[in-house]
């Protein structure tokens, strides 16, 4: 399968397509680790990367972003310093109806006649100021946990605020 521009994914259109036990041929998600880093200990802030609108993330985005942001962390921090955590999961089955070009493709092309589609991956629906991404860290490690989301946010298809809370012990 070739993967199409996640534009034609992004935007929330329709009701949700979430059953897999009924849809057959859903591919796995991409992305399979939530938690990284130091989960025992208590972190004293909490910098978070939130969506400023409503949308589809796709599943390799959402892996994209964690795989980013734990090379920040790890390289610079420490595995120890830190627990970062993907707060969203890719329930929504996305669908193409696909399409046969070139010479010869009308008559192997169905066009719209039962265009429902077939699954090609899976998707967070997100909706507007959700927590993607959290990272727990120490006070000396906040700026470095803002740079990791800033480069995480950078792989989702929606614009996006950083946000640092002190969390009350």
């Amino acid at each position: 399968m070739a993967r199409k521009p996640g534009r034609m994914y992004r935007d929330i259109k329709g009701r949700a397509t979430t059953r897999k036990d009924y849809v057959g041929g859903v591919p796995n998600p991409r992305i399979t680790q939530f938690d990284f880093g130091n989960k025992n200990e208590n972190f004293p802030f909490s910098v978070s990367l939130l969506t400023e609108e409503a949308c589809h993330i796709r599943h390799n985005a959402l892996e994209a972003a964690r795989i980013s942001a734990n090379k920040v962390m790890e390289k610079e921090v420490g595995v120890s310093n830190y627990h970062l955590k993907v707060r969203v999961y890719p329930h929504v089955i996305l669908r193409e109806n696909k399409q046969a070009t070139g010479a010869g493709a009308d008559r192997v092309s169905q066009g719209m006649r039962k265009a429902y589609g077939k699954p090609v991956g899976t998707a967070a629906r997100v909706k507007r100021n959700q927590p993607i991404i959290t990272i727990r860290t120490r006070e000396q490690f906040v700026e470095k946990a803002k740079e990791a989301l800033r480069r995480a946010g950078m792989k989702i298809p929606s614009p996006f605020r950083i946000v640092v809370e002190r969390i009350p012990t």
